[in-house]
C-alpha cells in the first residue's frame, strides 16, 4: 500500500511540473520556447497514461503473485 502512495505522490509532482512548465514555456517567446512548449504538452498527456498503464502493471502482477 506505501508503494502505492509513493507513485501517486510522485505522479501529481511530475504533473503540477508540467502544468508549471507548460505555463512558463507558453510566456517565453522564441522559438526554443514553443518547441519546448510543445514537448510539454506532449508530456502532459503522456505521463498520466503512463501512471494508469504502471499501476494496471503493477495489480495484474500483484495479483498473480498472490495467486501462487
Amino acid at each position: 500500500m506505501k508503494s502505492k502512495r509513493l507513485l501517486a505522490l510522485i505522479g501529481a509532482i511530475l504533473l503540477i511540473g508540467m502544468y508549471v512548465s507548460t505555463l512558463i514555456f507558453s510566456l517565453m517567446d522564441s522559438e526554443l520556447g514553443a518547441d519546448m512548449f510543445k514537448a510539454s504538452i506532449i508530456c502532459t498527456i503522456i505521463i498520466p497514461f503512463l501512471l494508469y498503464a504502471f499501476t494496471l502493471i503493477y495489480n495484474v502482477l500483484k495479483k498473480n503473485r498472490d495467486e501462487k
